[in-house]
């Protein structure tokens, strides 16, 4: 498993990081969408950056706070 740390700057970072999680779990979208119960449609447009307004007003609320959005692995 990685113990990278993705900073979020927008949806797009934000998708890498999910896409790249769900790699290196050896998950197919389709697996990781049932096991969220999201549409796989629906992870692909995240992945590539594509419906995530609200990441990006989330990023700037923080931004203007001085603090990031940071993905890290966890061990459940």
């Amino acid at each position: 498993m990685s113990t990278s740390e993705f900073r979020i700057y927008n949806g797009k970072s934000l998708g890498a990081s999910i896409r790249l999680l769900r790699e290196e779990a050896g998950l197919s979208q389709a697996q990781l969408a049932k096991a969220v119960q999201i549409d796989r449609s629906y992870l692909s447009e995240l992945e590539n950056g594509e419906m995530v307004e609200q990441v990006t007003r989330i990023v700037n609320l923080l931004a203007q706070l001085g603090a990031r959005l940071v993905v890290v692995s966890a061990e459940w």
